[in-house]
C-alpha cells in the first residue's frame, strides 16, 4: 500500500476528549500512523480564530495568522478527513467558520483577478466525511437525503477540485453502548489504516 499524507480535521466544537468524535478521531489516527502515512491533525476546537464578516475581506483578506498553518497543512496533504456531529441538520457553526476562513482566495494558489478561488485548487486529493448524529444514519440519507454533506461535497470539495469524497454517517448515537463504540473505533481505525 502506498503511504500517503493524511490531514485529520477534527470539527467538534467541544474539546472535550471523551466525545464520540474525538474517540474514532483517535482510532483513525492510530491506524493511519500505525501503517505508515504520514498524519497531521488540526482540532478546531482548539484554535481561535475570527468569524469571516465581510465579502471584501473574503476577496482581499488574508488567513487569520492562527489558521495560516491549517491552510498549509491542506495544501500539503493528499488525503482529507473532516469528522464532525451533525448539529441542527449540518456541520457546527465553529466548523463552517474554519472553513470559510481557510478557503478563501488564494488557497493552493493566486486568487483570479475577480477573486474567485483557483479552478480546482486541490485537485489530486480525496477526501472522507465522517458524521455522527443522533438520528438513525439511515433516516439522515434516505429522507433527508444527506443534504449538508452532500452541500459539502458539492460546493466547497468539489469546488475545490477534491474527489473522490466518501462519507461514513454514525448515526444513533445517544443509544451506543461500550461494544457499540468499540465496534465503530475499529472501523475507523481500519479506515485511517486504509487511507480511505
Amino acid at each position: 500500500m502506498d503511504k500517503r499524507r493524511i490531514l485529520l480535521i477534527q470539527g467538534h466544537p467541544d474539546p472535550s476528549a471523551t466525545r464520540l468524535g474525538h474517540l474514532l478521531a483517535s482510532a483513525y489516527a492510530d491506524g493511519a500512523r500505525q501503517a505508515g502515512h504520514d498524519l497531521r491533525q488540526i482540532d478546531v476546537a482548539q484554535l481561535d480564530f475570527p468569524l469571516l464578516r465581510t465579502q471584501h475581506d473574503w476577496e482581499h483578506g488574508s488567513v487569520p495568522p492562527s489558521l495560516q498553518p491549517a491552510q498549509q497543512d491542506i495544501v500539503w496533504a493528499q488525503h482529507l478527513v473532516l469528522m464532525f456531529p451533525l448539529w441542527m441538520g449540518d456541520m457546527p457553526a465553529l466548523l463552517k467558520a474554519f472553513i470559510e476562513q481557510v478557503a478563501r482566495p488564494g488557497l493552493a494558489g493566486a486568487a483570479q483577478a475577480d477573486g474567485a478561488l483557483p479552478p480546482k485548487a486541490l485537485k489530486g486529493r480525496s477526501a472522507r466525511i465522517v458524521v455522527t448524529m443522533g438520528m438513525p444514519a439511515l433516516v439522515y440519507r434516505w429522507y433527508f437525503r444527506a443534504h449538508s454533506v452532500k452541500s459539502l461535497e458539492r460546493n466547497i470539495l468539489g469546488i475545490l477540485g477534491v474527489a473522490p469524497v466518501n462519507e461514513t454517517l454514525i448515526g444513533g448515537v445517544a443509544q451506543f453502548d461500550a461494544s457499540t463504540v468499540d465496534r465503530w473505533r475499529e472501523r475507523l481505525h481500519r479506515l485511517g489504516a486504509e487511507a480511505a
